[in-house]
């Protein structure tokens, strides 16, 4: 089967579960939300970051995101789907990528909006706390807002098709997003800067004094998410549906 009919196949389960879609609004309007919230927060700090504060609703909404990509293929092991997907469409690894296509595209997609959003939701509070921010420097926030945005959901995709759950997924990856890399990050050393989370929102950072630069934080996460979805792959080949 070629590719293209493989792709409007998955699509169409992508449009048609309520809950994936639930879970791009969920992204779309927490991200935005927290935000705007943040950007009548307290500008007077010395840590303060205009852009990271902008896009710092991207801390919850990243939870929506990895839950979308882990929900479109544990989807797949309810009630016999994957059995009928490959009996459909015997080679594995081209259902597999159709499968990744149909969540990067609306991922992407509704990223780009809510990062649009959220900056002008939180210049509108931040005032003229954001007036030292270029434009070269919003636009890169909001392309690597989304980007990253897309590459967790990619990567809590290949770890649920590694791991055969949803649940499981979810269970360890919202603790080490919301968890591990504040909890350990002072007792590492530095350590939790290539973690994916962490490298991947050096991109949203006005200054950044770190090891990592915007786009080899992003690179980072990239390594990350392609070792997730190659896992993913290989489960995919090695055991029965």
């Amino acid at each position: 089967m070629r590719f293209a009919p493989v792709l409007h196949s998955e699509w169409i389960k992508i449009r048609t579960l309520r809950s994936l879609l639930g879970t791009l609004l969920a992204l779309s309007a927490v991200t935005t939300a927290f935000s705007a919230l943040a950007g009548v927060s307290d500008t007077s700090e010395p840590e303060f970051d205009p852009l990271y504060t902008a896009f710092s609703g991207i801390i919850p909404g990243q939870i929506a995101a990895v839950s979308f990509g882990a929900m479109a293929v544990s989807s797949e092991f309810h009630g016999g789907g994957l059995r009928l997907s490959l009996a459909a469409v015997p080679q594995r690894g081209r259902w597999f990528a159709a499968k990744l296509t149909a969540v990067t595209v609306p991922t992407v997609a509704v990223a780009l909006v809510t990062a649009s959003a959220a900056l002008l939701a939180a210049r509108a509070g931040l005032g003229s706390a954001a007036d030292g921010l270029g434009t070269g420097e919003q636009v890169r926030g909001v392309v690597g807002c989304a980007v990253y945005l897309t590459l967790m959901a990619l990567f809590a995709a290949g770890l649920t098709a590694l791991l055969r759950s949803g649940v499981a997924t979810l269970s360890v990856l919202i603790p080490f997003i919301l968890v591990v890399s504040f909890v350990i990050g002072d007792a590492t050393g530095g350590a939790t800067d290539f973690l994916p989370d962490k490298a991947g929102q050096v991109v949203l950072y006005h200054r950044h004094d770190g090891a990592l630069g915007p786009w080899t934080g992003l690179a980072v996460t990239a390594l990350w998410t392609a070792a997730a979805l190659l896992a993913g792959a290989w489960r995919l080949r090695r055991r029965d549906a």
